[in-house]
């Protein structure tokens, strides 16, 4: 029997999911337009607005042409949605090389929409990148492990976290974007054990996407958890809902009502 969590009624802030460390695991969701943003309001504490709809709404092969113009958009749309969730801003490819880029380009994103934080990609390369920000009024979350928009300079996806050496590394970076203040940790497609590891290392929460379930929170890309996206399935995506073919049923539905003249009936005509 599946337990019903009660809605979210209070307006979560980044300190909130700081208070979450070690505590109830935070849930998170990808959203790219109103409509489904005010569905998931209240039923989740963070919505990402990932460059992830690079893939799954424009079809491209991977994450790297979104554009910053194009994110501040769709968080425009997702912020006039949802007004519980904490609202995180996924910055583009290309656009914080430097902190001076990074800075310039996530001021504008603070202006120009509601969202609440940034999230880069990078280890402890990043470091400086995450202090410019963070003492600058800009929440940041740090994304390693798996980094999507290294995708071409990796030569494809790989799991990370299968050796020592590379445990190692991950919780080289993890460290130390905690020190140079990131907020929270999102860990992408690494072995169960490095997760949990980092996860007990650092005092901000990690949130996972293919890491196990030893994080203090989880991410999914909504398409993908509700059936919509049908390309592939990564391993760790669960479908909660076959979303595509639920809209197929009811299109068949609707194309054969249309064509036999069931639809518009008397209740639904003037």
């Amino acid at each position: 029997m599946s337990i019903q969590s009660a809605p979210i009624d209070k307006k979560i802030t980044v300190r909130t999911i700081r208070e979450r460390k070690g505590r109830e695991p935070v849930t998170m969701i990808t959203a790219y337009d109103a409509l489904f943003a005010g569905i998931f309001d209240g039923e989740v504490e963070m919505i990402l607005v990932g460059d992830s709809l690079n893939m799954s709404f424009f079809a491209e092969s991977d994450t790297l042409s979104a554009t910053l113009d194009q994110m501040i958009y769709h968080t425009k749309a997702v912020c006039k949605g949802a007004k519980l969730p904490l609202i995180v801003f996924d910055m583009p490819f290309g656009t914080y090389t430097t902190p001076a880029q990074a800075l310039e380009n996530a001021t504008r994103v603070f202006r120009e929409t509601c969202a609440e934080a940034v999230k880069i990609e990078g280890g402890r390369e990043k470091a400086e990148i995450v202090r410019t920000l963070s003492e600058n009024g800009i929440a940041v979350v740090a994304h390693i492990g798996l980094m999507p928009q290294s995708v071409r300079a990796e030569g494809g996806y790989r799991v990370r976290g299968r050796s020592e050496e590379e445990i190692e590394e991950l919780m080289a970076d993890a460290l130390a974007l905690e020190e140079a203040g990131a907020f929270a940790l999102l860990l992408e497609g690494m072995k169960s054990e490095a997760a949990t590891r980092i996860t007990e290392a650092v005092k901000i929460p990690t949130i996972g996407i293919g890491a196990g379930n030893g994080t203090d929170g989880q991410v999914l890309v909504w398409s993908d958890m509700f059936g919509f996206f049908e390309a592939f399935k990564p391993k760790f995506v669960k479908r909660y809902l076959d979303g595509a073919e639920l809209i197929r049923q009811g299109l068949r539905e609707y194309r054969e009502e249309v064509r036999s003249r069931a639809f518009p009936d008397t209740e639904h005509s003037y």
